[in-house]
């Protein structure tokens, strides 16, 4: 039989011309998207401001007022133990029942993309708010950047309930900007941070950016005042009292490379225990994550019991202790510098594993404290141990290097420009360090959150 003649050949799909970013930015639709940016960045940085003053409220209620209203002349070394332990139950119980499992895994680092989801917010709120407000080692920023993004895609579904994907990403972004417009002290800072840890690039960063800092910008003034209007207040972070660095030397420079070496063997060793307790307390959340709560009180009450100083030196996250520790640093001896650093360590692992918050200042603290260790090798001062140890340990818990050089540089005012050098070279060699010592291997898996659920 003759051979069938060959079927002819489909023609090719004609390629799809790839969007135009800045025709984009030239439709109307973009400037309707700027003006609602510019409308959701006060109410949202608003709702920022009660977060944070709820957090610092309940603080202060739990650790300082409780203790005295019981009767207790000053707060018992102990009290943290139960308290920990009640902030466990109430994270397991609203990780468990409540839709979004209360929100971002610190664990798995800074993360953010996806749309966020409105359905989440009251979860990640109280997730939030038991951990942070109870003395967790976690910071406000991860809830804060998902808190930001579903309230203002929210406002968005509110107004228009068909609003195209792209449109609801975009507002999402300005929401979460105007959350952490000043808690990093600068809205360009927390621009940057969202900016690299989204992974945004080429044009398109700049038609997602543009709404963000206008946001940011404005929902700022609701911090800072505008006018004869003082503004509402601040709870950045500050650093106040910053002594004078000095010029950057061969021996400072071999300090900030052994830092960056040093650093990201300590962050593994933070990260992977948690990591591993993680898939544990997924099995068994209430009572694990209990007793999490109550190791990190035992942490505590081992750092005051040995160097007689405050249990906040291990509790919280940092944000309002870091300034204090810079500038009281005469008073503590190498021996408790090092304690500290192993302590909070210990405790900044166990809460990546167990509770809700975000991973920043934590390892601000924790870098911070152990250049201030360093800060009594020769050849290196104070300032500059200080802003190298931020910046090495940042970098190897977030992996963000342009932020993390930033964080340790900016916060230091006029002298962070001294610096700047040898944080650059702390923090390349800290980043090129965490990604070689990165497992090959899959990380562990995280729960699984709902459909919808933000990444952040």
């Amino acid at each position: 039989m003759p051979a069938e003649p060959p079927a002819p050949a489909e023609p090719a799909a004609p390629a799809v011309a790839p969007q135009d970013p800045f025709a984009i930015v030239r439709s109307r639709n973009y400037i309707a998207l700027l003006v609602m940016a510019a409308v959701l960045g006060v109410p949202i940085s608003a709702a920022a401001y009660g977060f944070l003053a709820l957090v610092s409220e309940l603080q202060s209620l739990v650790y300082t007022d409780l203790p005295k209203g019981l009767g207790f002349t000053t707060t018992p070394d102990w009290w943290a133990i139960p308290v920990l332990a009640v902030s466990g139950v109430l994270v397991a119980l609203t990780i468990q029942y409540l839709p979004g499992r209360g929100g971002h895994e610190p664990a798995d680092g800074l993360k953010t993309g996806g749309i966020p989801s409105v359905a989440t917010v009251p979860g990640v709120a109280l997730a939030a708010i038991a951990s942070l407000g109870l003395g967790v080692v976690l910071g406000p920023e991860a809830p804060l950047i998902a808190l930001g993004g579903g309230l203002a895609v929210g406002a968005i579904r509110l107004l228009k309930r068909d609003a195209p994907p792209n449109a609801l990403a975009v507002i999402g972004a300005a929401g979460s900007f105007a959350a952490i417009s000043e808690l990093l002290g600068s809205p360009v800072l927390g621009a940057f941070l969202l900016m690299e840890a989204s992974g945004l690039a080429g044009p398109m960063l700049g038609v997602v950016l543009v709404p963000g800092l206008l946001a940011a910008g404005i929902g700022s003034l609701i911090f800072t005042g505008l006018d004869s209007w003082t503004g509402l207040g601040t709870y950045s972070l500050s650093l106040t009292q910053v002594p004078t660095a000095d010029r950057p030397t061969i021996a400072a420079f071999g300090w900030a490379v052994l830092a960056g070496l040093v650093a990201p063997v300590l962050g593994e060793a933070i990260r992977r225990p948690a990591l591993r307790l993680r898939t544990h307390i997924q099995r068994h959340r209430v009572p694990l994550t209990v007793l999490t709560g109550a190791l990190i009180g035992v942490l505590a009450l081992l750092y005051t019991t040995i160097t007689d100083k405050p249990i906040s030196g291990v509790l919280y996250s940092g944000e309002t202790t870091i300034g204090p520790l810079l500038a009281d640093q005469a008073s503590y001896s190498v021996g408790a510098l090092l304690l500290l650093v192993v302590l909070k360590s210990l405790a900044y692992s166990a809460s990546l594993s167990a509770f809700r918050g975000g991973p920043v200042f934590p390892a601000l603290f924790v870098g911070g404290a152990g250049g201030l260790a360093m800060s009594h090798l020769p050849g290196l001062d104070v300032t500059t141990g200080f802003a190298i140890g931020v910046g090495a340990l940042s970098v190897a818990m977030l992996r963000l290097p342009m932020t993390c050089v930033l964080l340790a540089t900016l916060l230091l005012g006029s002298q962070g420009l001294t610096v700047m050098p040898l944080v650059i070279v702390a923090v390349v060699v800290a980043y090129v360090g965490t990604l070689r010592l990165a497992r090959r291997s899959a990380p562990v898996s995280a729960e699984p959150g709902p459909t919808g659920a933000p990444a952040s």
